[in-house]
């Protein structure tokens, strides 16, 4: 049976790349897009799958306008994928306010709504697939994009969250987080926040190697569609999926860091429980919380 997709930023990066094979493999989508004549060539090749959708996603009529819309032209939503966002490079300090509100509205406050925009449609199906289009730069932080990786951690929680929510529905929620990928997500899209002194050697020293044009990500976005093609068909999906082998080594490594620091102010950690205290986890609420 067909599934209906729901892809934010259809027009480029990963978005077009999965958009593409999502149409080959003969499913159907509802392709947002702020500019959809950008579509045109999908459009042309497969007139009856596709169903082009201008949307701003920080335009929360338009979202809601948008799923109602692709509701009411293919009669359902199967798959969701939040793929729409930007990068933005610069010290926290530097960034201008407009910067990290546009930042913050782009990159989770949308994916946030249009996922609330779709879930009352899932939940009364009984089913759904939502694939959150965040970053390694939602679980290991670095300096010089502290803004957008504000952005992509609460994506992450939100994700891991939402999918514990919603499971007893039948709606699986993966996170899906690439490393670098050829895309245009340190190229033509990136912006950056206005230079302050003392950050040459950190900050800066990013911001200049993705100007000269001289990064070449390891990610293939075609890969990662494929690989998204097949996430939505496995019936344990996992919560979190890191693409790319840079990013694997980056969470290994944050992840022994935070685990060894843990360790080390283990004393401080659990001197702070009164001391009548139960132990909450024990509780039936408590297990909820440790779950799988």
């Amino acid at each position: 049976m067909k599934k209906v997709w729901f892809i934010t930023g259809s027009s480029r990066g990963l978005g077009r790349d999965l958009t593409a094979q999502v149409l080959a493999k003969g499913d159907l989508v509802a392709a947002t897009a702020r500019n959809t004549a950008a579509l045109k060539d999908l459009v042309e090749k497969y007139p009856d799958q596709i169903f082009p959708i201008t949307l701003d996603v920080t335009d929360y009529d338009q979202v809601y306008l948008a799923v109602e819309s692709a509701v009411a032209h293919f009669g359902k939503i199967d798959v969701l994928v939040n793929n729409a966002g930007f990068g933005i490079v610069g010290a926290a300090e530097a960034f201008t306010e407009e910067q990290v509100r546009s930042q913050l509205e782009t990159n989770l406050y949308a994916p946030i709504e249009i996922t609330r925009a779709v879930l009352p449609f899932m939940r009364k199906q009984r089913s759904g697939r939502i694939l959150q289009i965040s970053s390694i730069g939602g679980r290991v932080g670095n300096a010089g994009i502290s803004i957008y990786q504000a952005a992509k951690f609460g994506l992450s929680g939100f994700s891991e969250a939402l999918a514990k929510e919603v499971l007893d529905l039948g709606i699986y929620v993966t996170c899906v987080e690439p490393g670098g990928f050829r895309t245009d997500w340190a190229g033509a899209s990136m912006s950056y926040a206005p230079r302050v002194e003392g950050y040459e050697s950190t900050v800066e020293k990013r911001s200049d190697f993705f100007q000269s044009g001289n990064f070449i990500p390891m990610g293939d976005p075609q890969k990662a569609a494929k690989a998204m093609l097949a996430l939505v068909e496995n019936p344990e999906p996992p919560v979190h999926l890191v693409f790319g082998s840079e990013a694997i080594g980056m969470l290994k490594h944050a992840d022994a860091a935070r685990t060894a620091e843990m360790e080390k102010w283990m004393d401080v950690s659990l001197s702070t429980d009164h001391d009548e205290a139960e132990n909450f986890l024990n509780t039936d609420l408590g297990k909820s919380f440790t779950k799988k």
